[in-house]
């Protein structure tokens, strides 16, 4: 009988470790309980993308009348902060603290940061629609008001993502850190699928009220999530002696990004990346005024997208396990995207929801694949003691490419529609889809540009297997 039950044990726990996606991305030194709990702050960080990008967006254009371009700008705000990730990498790697910590006090920095952004954007943004009392201010205040909660939001998702994944980096084994990286990117889809689904019953029935309480709830719920996740996570030593050379930052970046296809591959990451990103404003917005989908619907459209982007980064983590070229896997998702876009651009000719909604999913799918493809590379070619660098490098590349793409995104679309509603295209594009469809056009184009690029890439990235 304690054989049998042995053997059992043995079978559901060899179960565990191949259904339970990053599952051996635990250890002794670091068990999976505390993984999961430090991956808190990529929940948060999840939300308040999702509030961003996917919630907020639609609101605003649809609810609130805010022009299209006008959101595409504050929402592109926290790509001012971006670059600086590298340097926030830097810096953490070579910081010395009172209390004995490196990374806590950058993560907590951020949290505050984030915290006070979320606090006063709801106020903000009424403002900005010329709700409430808003006659009595000065027209500049609401977009100034709306700019800096932005803007706070933004430089505190950098300062906490960039020093949370060093934090995970330095915890894990060197040869589990991919996985421990890819499990808080997973951990970021997984709370976006969960605030993607919790605002959208939220504001079903929409009201400014509502939207007060929606965002202020997620300030108070990003404090309680990264203060859990930081507890008892890293060591305190109070007496770590300072580096002996503390390398400036320009030299340490020049010693990167001077290896070997350094800058092949941030471009590849810069270039993919903005494909990818160009439709993040557009999607709930093309859902609302060309398929007739209430906000609900549309909102749950960004937890398809995260459960897209779910199921590339655990399908891309279980075959680059096995030792299979990152960059490979980079370009199925390039062409993944590609068809995704081209079914998005059919919904509309079709008036098919559930086609909107198939290529949604695809296009998180082909961004799962993309970004744990470029992640794993970039993790490959890190030196030990650039961690924090090449991380901050990685998430650079990609906000700022993110952020471009889509104020981008939304100017083109206005542009391009205006255009098109004036007949200048003639009467059979003279339709509210006009524009959107000239975007997702656009990142077709740019996805097979990124394709030919990857393409000298190939092979050089290639991981041994991973036990």
């Amino acid at each position: 009988m304690n054989l049998i039950s042995r053997k059992l044990v043995s079978a559901w726990v060899g179960m565990g470790t191949r259904c339970l996606p990053f599952a051996d991305a635990a250890s002794p030194d670091l068990p999976l309980p505390r993984l999961l709990r430090l991956a808190l702050f990529q929940v948060s960080v999840g939300m308040a993308l999702v509030l961003l990008v996917g919630t907020l967006n639609r609101v605003m254009i649809v609810e609130l009348g805010v022009p299209a371009s006008l959101v595409a700008i504050m929402i592109s705000l926290p790509v001012v902060y971006a670059p600086f990730r590298a340097l926030i990498g830097h810096r953490s790697d070579n910081h010395v603290s009172p209390l004995g910590w490196r990374r806590v006090p950058y993560i907590w920095m951020g949290t505050m940061v984030q915290f006070g952004g979320l606090a006063v954007m709801p106020f903000a943004l009424l403002v900005l629609s010329g709700g409430g009392n808003a006659g009595q201010w000065p027209a500049w205040i609401g977009p100034a008001g709306a700019g800096v909660a932005f803007l706070l939001v933004g430089a505190g998702l950098h300062i906490t993502q960039t020093a949370g994944l060093a934090l995970a980096t330095d915890l894990a084994p060197v040869e589990a850190q991919p996985r421990v990286v890819g499990l808080m990117y997973v951990m970021m889809l997984a709370g976006s699928i969960v605030s993607a689904l919790v605002f959208g019953a939220l504001l079903a029935d929409f009201s400014p009220g509502r939207l007060v309480q929606v965002i202020q709830a997620s300030a108070v719920a990003t404090l309680v999530l990264n203060t859990v996740a930081l507890w008892k996570q890293e060591t305190r030593r109070p007496n770590r002696p300072a580096p002996r050379e503390r390398p400036p930052f320009l030299a340490a970046w020049r010693a990167y990004s001077g290896g070997a296809h350094a800058r092949r591959r941030l471009l590849a990451i810069g270039l993919g990346t903005m494909a990818f990103g160009m439709q993040d404003v557009l999607l709930e917005p093309y859902g609302g005024q060309v398929l007739n989908m209430g906000v609900g619907a549309t909102t749950q459209l960004t937890a398809a997208l995260a459960l897209g982007g779910l199921v590339g980064f655990t399908l891309a983590s279980h075959i680059l396990g096995r030792g299979a070229d990152a960059f490979r896997m980079a370009g199925a998702g390039v062409l993944t995207g590609m068809v995704a876009f081209a079914t998005v651009i059919l919904a509309a000719s079709f008036q098919s929801v559930p086609m909107f909604a198939t290529g949604v999913l695809l296009v998180g799918l082909g961004a799962g694949l993309f970004g744990h493809g470029t992640l794993t590379a970039t993790m490959g070619s890190a030196p030990k003691d650039q961690t924090g660098l090449a991380l901050g490098a990685w998430g650079a590349v990609q906000a700022t490419s993110a952020g471009i793409a889509v104020a981008l995104g939304g100017v083109l679309s206005d542009a391009v529609g205006a255009l098109a509603s004036r007949g200048l295209f003639g009467p059979a594009l003279a339709v509210p889809s006009s524009g959107y469809i000239f975007v997702y056009a656009v990142e077709i184009v740019m996805l097979a540009t990124t394709l030919l690029l990857m393409t000298a890439l190939m092979g050089s990235s290639r991981r041994p297997a991973m036990a």
